[in-house]
C-alpha cells in the first residue's frame, strides 16, 4: 500500500483508505469552545443580522467523509455532561450581545457522543434570549432528539446540513454514508416539524472535471431549496486532511478558484435567489486567494454579494489581466 493507490470502491475500504492518510491531531480543551466570532449575515427577512458562531470543543463525527479536515480539532472521547453549556456560556460572555446563534461542532448537534442529551435543556436556556439557532446535524441523526430541542427553545430552530452534492455517484464515493433520497427524508422531517433547513454544497468535487464543477454546484444548489432550504452555502473543497492531498497527486481533484468560487455564487443567486439565500463560505477564503492584488477586492466582492444577494460588478485587475 502506497499513500497514493487508488481511492477503494468498497465502504469499508474507502473508510480505512480514508484513515491510513490523515496527519496528526489538534490539542483540543474540553472546557472551552474551539473558537467563536460574529459574523454579519443576511436573515429570512432580508435584514443584516449579527450572527455568533461557537465552534464546539466535543467527539469526532462518527462518519469519515473523504473531504473532512474537521475531525483535526475534535476529541477521541466524549465530554462530560454540562461540558457544552459551559463552553457555551464561556464563548457568549466574550462576545457582542446578538439574537442569532450558530453552535457547529464539526460533526452531528444530535450525536449523543457529541453533545450529550442531558444537555440540551441547559444549551435551550443558555439561548433563551435568541431569536434563532442554528445547529448542524448528518441526516441520519435528524430525530425526535431534534424536535424536542426545538421545543426546548425560545426561538426557532434551524438545522445545517451537508447535501454535499446531487451528482448522486460522487456524493455515495464521499464516503457520507447518505443518499439523495434521505437528505431529502430528512429534510421533509424537519419541514413537518417546524425546523428551518440549511445545506451546504461543495464546489470543487473530486472525480469531476473542473469545468464541470459549476454546474454541478447549480444542480445541487436547486436540490436544496427543493427539499425547503431557505438558504445554501457553497464550500469550496480544499487539500489539507491527508485524503484530499493523496487524490490531487493521482489527478482525482483540482481544487476550485477564486474566480470559479465568484461565478458559481452569481450564478447561484440569479439562479435560487428568489426561492431563499446562496452564500459563498468565506471563512478560509485566502486558500484561493491567487493574485495578492485583487484578492482583497474580490474577497469583499464576495461579501458584498452575500450580504445583498445580488451580483456586483466584477473586479479588473492590471496585474493578473482578468476581470473576476
Amino acid at each position: 500500500m502506497t499513500l497514493d493507490d487508488a481511492y477503494p470502491d468498497r465502504a469499508a475500504d474507502r473508510t480505512r483508505w480514508i484513515l491510513e492518510r490523515r496527519g496528526s491531531r489538534a490539542a483540543v480543551d474540553p472546557s472551552r469552545a474551539a473558537g467563536a466570532l460574529v459574523e454579519t449575515e443576511r436573515s429570512e427577512t432580508g435584514e443584516a443580522a449579527r450572527v455568533a458562531t461557537i465552534l464546539l470543543a466535543n467527539r469526532e463525527c462518527p462518519w469519515r467523509c473523504l473531504m473532512c479536515d474537521l475531525w483535526t480539532h475534535t476529541l477521541e472521547d466524549s465530554v462530560a455532561p454540562g461540558a457544552i453549556p459551559a463552553q457555551i456560556e464561556r464563548a457568549l460572555a466574550k462576545l457582542p450581545a446578538v439574537r442569532r446563534v450558530k453552535l457547529y461542532n464539526a460533526g452531528s448537534f444530535f450525536d449523543r457522543k457529541a453533545v450529550p442529551r442531558e444537555d440540551h435543556a441547559a444549551i435551550a436556556g443558555i439561548l433563551r434570549d435568541f431569536d434563532r439557532v442554528t445547529v448542524e446535524c448528518h441526516p441520519a441523526l435528524v430525530g425526535d432528539d431534534c424536535f424536542r430541542f426545538a421545543e426546548l427553545l425560545s426561538g426557532r430552530l434551524e438545522v445545517a446540513m451537508g447535501l454535499e452534492t446531487a451528482h448522486a455517484g460522487i456524493l455515495e464515493r464521499l464516503n457520507k454514508g447518505m443518499t439523495l433520497a434521505s437528505f431529502r427524508r430528512a429534510a421533509d422531517s424537519l419541514a413537518r416539524g417546524g425546523v428551518a433547513l440549511r445545506t451546504f454544497v461543495l464546489l470543487g468535487l473530486p472525480f469531476l472535471a473542473p469545468e464541470d464543477s459549476p454546474a454541478w454546484a447549480a444542480r445541487s444548489l436547486e436540490f436544496a431549496f427543493d427539499c425547503g432550504s431557505s438558504s445554501a452555502v457553497l464550500i469550496p473543497m480544499r487539500a489539507g486532511n491527508g485524503a484530499m492531498d493523496a487524490l490531487a497527486r493521482r489527478g482525482d481533484f483540482e481544487p476550485p478558484t477564486l474566480g470559479m468560487l465568484e461565478r458559481a455564487l452569481a450564478d447561484g443567486i440569479a439562479a435560487c435567489g428568489a426561492r431563499g439565500r446562496v452564500f459563498a463560505d468565506l471563512w478560509d477564503l485566502e486558500r484561493l486567494r491567487g493574485c495578492a492584488a485583487c484578492f482583497p477586492k474580490r474577497r469583499r466582492r464576495l461579501e458584498g454579494m452575500n450580504l445583498a444577494q445580488r451580483a456586483l460588478p466584477p473586479v479588473a485587475c492590471a496585474d493578473c489581466g482578468k476581470a473576476a
